[in-house]
């Protein structure tokens, strides 16, 4: 058994007996981790950190090599983001974010851009007047990155290029060309705009995305899309999807 260093973000905790918890991280070092904090419900001084969620913290934890879960012995509190959480838009969208990791990346599947995607995006959100947008590129980035993105840059049947019309498959996870079309009888039309958008999101920086003019018609096929293939292909529907759907109605 090993003690190793991580930089992570706190994905999720749960109370395990009546004096600890277990904590889900995303981590620079290695990936997504999971924790077993002991006492930390009796005894909280014994920890820099009350680990909240999507909170940046430094941990030092012993590595198991015959269990998933690992000891953590100390979790040191980097950043709280505490303008997130002064905002209930932006601690949704934060929540989101994390929440998307969660679900989407394997247990100890390194990948260091993801890390900084989640940062960069946490670190947007604190000052950015568009929470809503900062979570529809990192959903796009993220879906990139981890490999589990949806097929926009050529039919997802026959692999052509696609010039004009297309329709949006949800079984097949992709674009259909006219000839394909009829594989999915419940595709989908789409506009050349949300399709030029996911792409350049894909293809530029984070920065660059920021930039990228998107008007309503565009961001609300965009989620509805991108919700629809997560929750087909999750078999679920996020819990803080369903918060963010709830406050966008009460608006």
């Amino acid at each position: 058994m090993s003690i190793d260093r991580a930089t992570a973000l706190v994905l999720n905790k749960r109370d395990i007996r009546e004096t600890s918890i277990i904590v889900d991280f995303y981590s620079k070092e290695f990936g997504k981790l999971t924790g077993l904090l002991k006492g930390i419900r009796t005894e909280p001084e014994k920890f820099a950190s009350n680990l909240e969620p999507f909170s940046l913290n430094e941990i030092i934890f012993y590595r198991k090599t015959h269990s998933s879960i690992h000891l953590v012995s100390q979790a040191d509190k980097l950043d709280n983001f505490t303008q997130i959480r002064s905002s209930l838009e932006k601690t949704t969208q934060a929540v989101f974010m994390i929440e998307l990791i969660n679900s989407i990346m394997q247990l100890e599947d390194k990948n260091e851009d993801i890390f900084e995607l989640a940062l960069t995006s946490l670190k947007e959100l604190e000052t950015n007047y568009n929470p809503a947008k900062i979570a529809t590129i990192f959903k796009i980035k993220l879906l990139n990155l981890s490999g589990f993105k949806p097929h926009f840059d050529s039919c997802v049947s026959c692999a052509d290029i696609i010039s004009g019309q297309a329709k949006f498959s949800l079984s097949l996870g992709g674009l259909l060309c006219p000839r394909c079309m009829q594989k999915d009888p419940a595709s989908r039309g789409i506009f050349r705009g949300t399709i030029a958008t996911v792409l350049h999101i894909e293809r530029n920086t984070f920065n660059a995305s920021l930039n990228l003019g998107m008007n309503p018609q565009i961001k609300k096929e965009l989620d509805l899309i991108l919700n629809s293939f997560l929750s087909f292909h999750l078999g679920k529907e996020l819990k803080s999807q369903k918060l963010i759907n709830k406050l966008e109605v009460a608006v």
